[in-house]
């Protein structure tokens, strides 16, 4: 089973067909070869394998993203 964290759009790169998303405070460049509709700054995604397979709904990002940081929180805790 694969879970994908949503992952913001903070920078575009159009001549690489690619974009840079930051996941939970981590900023890595994906491809957005596979995405048939344009992408914009601060949308949500969901990557699989470095490509942007799916844009989200911003509200149901930032409730994954909050459950996220609640199960990291508690692993934390645990330690």
């Amino acid at each position: 089973m694969c879970l994908s964290i949503p992952s913001k759009v903070v920078a575009i790169h159009p001549d690489e067909q690619a974009v840079t998303v930051e996941t939970m405070g981590v900023k890595r460049k994906v491809s957005s070869h596979l995405m048939s509709e344009p992408l914009a700054m601060d949308d949500y995604v969901l990557i699989h394998i470095g490509f942007v397979m799916n844009k989200i709904d911003k509200v149901d990002a930032e409730q994954s993203l909050a459950l996220y940081r609640e199960i990291v929180d508690k692993m934390e805790q645990e330690h």
